[in-house]
């Protein structure tokens, strides 16, 4: 069986029976008790309730329902999954999600085996971050027309994306009152909620500045909104708008657009700081991770670029 186009994998999702009550409700349950014992963000909890409504939608549609399924059924979906195309990386974080949630059926009693305990998770290809160069960097931020307010609103965001390692999901939920710009600092909110205060640097401070009094007033209109990036009308961006934004300006900028996401500034952000001697728990609080193993993908992503220029520069490389 040939695996399916995202398309195609939409589809079969659309003709899978609907959710049955009790299957809702036990999702419904699972995702209540994750946000009040782990704080989970809207992004993990929709996440979760995707991941689980597909597999009880798929044994609905074989017979069966959330609450009993056994190990092989959920062997069963996992292989079907990986027939229709699905990454190892998707079915990875999909059993994780089945983890949690039978884990919570087991410790409410609600169950007195854990179906997931002798399943696998799918190995995953080790790939590291990508980033742009320096040079990359400067003449993506430049590409913006500033003579617009639009424009100028995603020089301002180009530019903070970069200079405080930002997830999209944080860059366009920023509220306008996290940025101090007396202080040059920004406070974000990241995974389960957690704060963090990030240095803005002065040419981030520059646009933002610039952006704040010269074109958000214009796109705000007669509102008066809380988020501090704006469309015309007064709403926040999307993250797809956002993507489609760094799309658009590495193909000004003479970068191919297929080597560059919203992360791959992130990416930039952190590998850049490493290669001028920064530390790595220092980035580690930068980035908001929780773990310093999380932040240590980027040594590599640093060393690998460090063997490209011996090999292109040396004369023995």
């Amino acid at each position: 069986m040939t695996a399916r186009t995202p398309a195609e994998r939409r589809e079969q999702a659309i003709a899978l029976p609907p959710l049955r009550d009790a299957d809702a409700g036990a999702i419904h349950a699972f995702i209540e008790t994750m946000w009040a014992e782990n704080g989970l963000a809207a992004q993990t909890q929709a996440s979760y309730r995707r991941d689980l409504e597909g597999f009880a939608r798929w044994r609905d549609g074989a017979g069966g329902g959330l609450a009993g399924a056994d190990r092989a059924a959920l062997f069963d979906y996992l292989a079907w999954r990986t027939r229709s195309g699905y990454s190892p990386r998707s079915n990875a974080r999909l059993l994780s999600t089945l983890r949690a949630f039978f884990a919570l059926q087991l410790r409410r009693g609600a169950r007195v085996d854990d179906p997931t305990a002798l399943l696998d998770p799918p190995k995953l290809p080790r790939s590291l971050p990508k980033a742009l160069s320096e040079r990359e960097i400067e003449a993506l931020l430049a590409a913006p027309d500033t003579t617009a307010p639009t424009g100028l609103r995603d020089r301002a965001m180009l530019e903070l994306m970069y200079a405080a390692g930002l997830r999209v999901s944080e860059l366009v939920g920023i509220a306008a009152t996290a940025v101090n710009l007396r202080q040059g600092v920004l406070r974000v909110t990241g995974k389960g909620g957690k704060d963090r205060l990030v240095p803005l640097g002065e040419e981030a401070q520059h646009w933002l500045q610039r952006y704040l009094v010269e074109a958000r007033p214009a796109l705000a209109g007669k509102r008066a909104p809380q988020a501090l990036f704006l469309v015309p009308g007064g709403e926040p961006p999307t993250r797809q708008l956002f993507w489609g934004l760094v799309k658009r300006y590495a193909g000004v900028a003479g970068i191919d657009p297929r080597r560059i996401s919203p992360h791959g500034l992130r990416h930039s952000f952190a590998t850049h700081l490493l290669n001028h001697g920064a530390d790595l728990r220092a980035l580690q609080m930068l980035l908001g991770h929780a773990s310093l193993s999380t932040t240590q993908i980027y040594t590599l992503v640093a060393r690998e670029q460090l063997k490209r220029l011996h090999a292109q520069h040396h004369p023995r490389g």
